[in-house]
Order: C-alpha cells, then structure tokens, then sequence
C-alpha cells in the first residue's frame, strides 16, 4: 500500500535519483583532486631522491632578463604584461610581477621537468576518466530505470491487469484483478475503481442482453406464431371477398413483423453459437426475400429481373444476410414509381445488387447522397450494423434516375 500519490513518488524518486547521483559526482571529483594533489607530490619527491644529496630547485626568481633561461629569453624582451604563462616544450611556467615606472619586470620561474605527466601518459589518465565518466553514466541510467520503475509500478501493474481482460467474457478472475482494494488511494487507485464499476456496469449490460434475448426470442415470437396460426385456419374458411383482401393485409402485416423481430434480436445478440461463421448460399435466400416482398409491386406495372450470374457461397450469420438482403429488395420495390422498372437484382461471385429506377425524367428530383446518410429506405442503418457485424460492405449509389445498393462479402 502507497502513502503518497502517484506525482509525489515520481517527484521523490526523480530528487533521490539526482541526489545520488550528485553525490556520487562529487566524490569523483574529489577524488580526481586527491589523485592529482598525490600524483604532483609523489613525482617531485621521486626527482628529489633521483638527484640526492643536492636538492633540485624548481621554483627560482629573476630580476633581468638577461639572467633568465636562454630559451625564454626572446620572450621576455616582448615586455610580457602581467600573468602567467606556459611553455609546454621547455617545461617551464613563468609568473610576471610588474615592476614600478623605472624598474623592470621581475620573473618567477616553475622548472616542471619530470613533474608532470608525459603526453602518452595523459592519454592514458583521458581513458581512465572516460572509462569512469560512462560507468557512473550508466550506473546513474540503471539507478534512474529502477527509481522510476519503482515509483510507476502500481500503473504497469494496472495496465497488465487490464489488457488480460477479455470484455466479451468477463470472469470472477477478472473482477479479482482489477479489484481497487488491491491498489492505494492515490491516482491508480482511483483509476482502478473507475474501471471496476466499468467493468461492473458491462458484466450488468450483458447480463441483461443475455436475459433478454432469451426472453424476447420466445415472448415476442409467441404471439406471432398464434396469430399467425390463426390466420391459416381464417384462410380455410370461406369469406367475402373484402375480408379475404384484409386477411391478405394482416398476413403480410404479421410477416413484416416476425421480420422486425428477428432483425433486432439479431442485432441484439452479443454471441450467438458460432453461426457467425457458417457458409450458405446466396441464391435461395435472394429468391425467398424476392417471393415475400413481391407484394409491394401490386398494381405498380413493374417487372423485377434476377440476373445468376453466379452462384457464391458466404460466410457469416444465414439469417442476418437474409435480414440486409430482405431489406434492399423491400426498399427498391416501395421506392419504385408505377410503370418505372424494371427492378434489377444481379448476383455476381462476390456481390449483390439490386438497382430500381426512382425517376422516368433525369431532370426530376431524385434522392441525393445526403439521403442515403439519413437512412433513405427502410432499415439501411439496420443494413449497415449487419454488415459490419459479418465483416460484410455495403454501398448506395444514387445515378440521375436510378438506385444501386451494393451488398459485398
């Protein structure tokens, strides 16, 4: 359980990191300072013992030039203004005192001959203090992955709890997993109780679906197959001719409706036994849906062509292609004027088409492709939500006189 918030932790992990780090640093450095104050010490007594019993004097003072070493001689008639200079082939560093009006600069001379280090040996103190630099480089680089690691765990530890979460199948596990108590009161913990009650209103959402597909498939089919029944023994009796025509109505009435119910309860199916992967064909299906809409062309004067140019097979829920097929064929024939077809309904290897003519005159008004988004038809957004369950495609072309709906698979 964590005592501070998520940004706190980050914070203290990001200055204990620096701290160490900065620390670590420092000791380096002074480190390198000792080495260096050791290694100058150790060199100049080492040339002490090498010229015993007489001292070496590294450090003289001169008054004249002309007493100066010769090789800095020419350098010092320049008239040197006053600082400290370094002749790195003679060895030698030079201080200049400023003398008064009337007197010459004095000098102070620094013999560093066999002292400092040789250029070879330079290079190799450069390597030593890389090699060093990029250890503790990467040491600070592992220090800061395993502060920080640290301080997002309870975020990793969420986000993998999540993504082993099947949301089509939510088990008592995974409840468990994403449970808040097993997080702090900080930010993840308050994230995780969100994604709790989420994930609780889902498995609330589904039980529901469940429960009311199972009860709607048999309530609302009831009352249709009874009717339905009833209207069959109606159809064996004799009776006037007006009242065979409104039986004819119901009939088709109660056909529509059996249709609606079984395109919602469809669509309202989360699972629904693997029959989304069966193979069918086309043909049968385009023949029943053409047979039980041909009705709406009563009286219209309007023949309907099949063109079988194949005969595919699909893969996917039978009753839901039944449903978008019924629906285009329902569709074109409504939407065809008298005397306007024919209706063309052309099946080729791996699409459907269904074209109907809405207007004799090019220049009259037809549906334009604003149309098709709010749903031109009946059911066209029923159509699309089918499609797209199955991984089919569908498409409504508006022509100057004609309608094409384009079913693909």
């Amino acid at each position: 359980m964590y005592r501070h918030s998520l940004r706190k932790r980050v914070a203290i992990a990001f200055a204990i990191c620096v701290a160490v780090l900065s620390v670590v640093w420092g000791f380096a450095f002074f480190a390198a300072i000792k080495l260096s104050e050791d290694r100058v010490m150790t060199h100049q007594l080492q040339r002490a013992v090498e010229s015993y019993p007489s001292m070496p004097i590294n450090l003289r003072g001169y008054e004249s030039i002309e007493s100066l070493p010769a090789s800095i001689r020419p350098w010092a008639r320049t008239n040197p203004g006053e600082g400290i200079y370094e002749f790195e082939k003679e060895e030698l560093h030079v201080a200049v005192i400023p003398g008064g009006e009337e007197q010459r600069h004095a000098f102070v001379v620094f013999d560093v001959a066999g002292i400092e280090a040789e250029s070879s040996e330079d290079w190799w103190w450069l390597l030593v203090i890389t090699g060093v630099v990029g250890t503790l480089g990467i040491l600070g680089f592992g220090l800061g992955i395993v502060v920080m690691r640290r301080a997002v765990a309870p975020v990793a530890h969420l986000a993998k709890a999540v993504a082993n979460i099947d949301p089509k199948q939510l088990s008592v596990d995974d409840h468990k997993r994403i449970a808040s108590g097993r997080f702090g009161d900080d930010e993840v913990g308050l994230l995780a109780r969100t994604i709790e009650q989420t994930l609780k209103r889902i498995s609330a959402f589904v039980e529901r679906e469940r429960y009311f597909t199972s009860s709607a498939s048999h309530e609302l089919r009831t009352p249709i197959t009874v009717i339905t029944g009833a209207l069959e023994l109606l159809e064996q009796s004799d009776l006037p001719a007006d009242d065979v025509k409104a039986l004819e109505r119901v009939r088709r009435a109660t056909l529509d409706m059996r249709t609606t119910i079984e395109m919602f309860l469809c669509l309202s199916r989360e699972m629904d036994d693997g029959l989304y992967n069966q193979q069918f064909l086309v043909m049968p299906l385009v023949n029943q849906a053409v047979e039980q809409q041909h009705y709406l062309l009563k009286d219209k004067f309007v023949s309907v062509d099949i063109e079988e140019l194949a005969n595919p097979t699909v893969c996917g829920h039978p009753q839901a292609f039944y449903i978008a097929v019924n629906n285009l064929i329902r569709n074109a024939f409504e939407h065809t004027l008298s005397g306007h077809g024919p209706i063309t309904v052309r099946v080729k290897q791996n699409e459907l088409l269904v074209t109907n003519q809405v207007s004799s005159v090019a220049n009259e008004q037809t549906p334009s492709a604003e149309a098709s988004s709010n749903g031109y038809g009946l059911g066209l957004g029923i159509v699309e939500r089918l499609c797209e369950r199955n991984g089919w495609s569908f498409s409504l072309l508006f022509g100057e006189q004609r309608v094409m709906a384009r079913l693909s698979w």
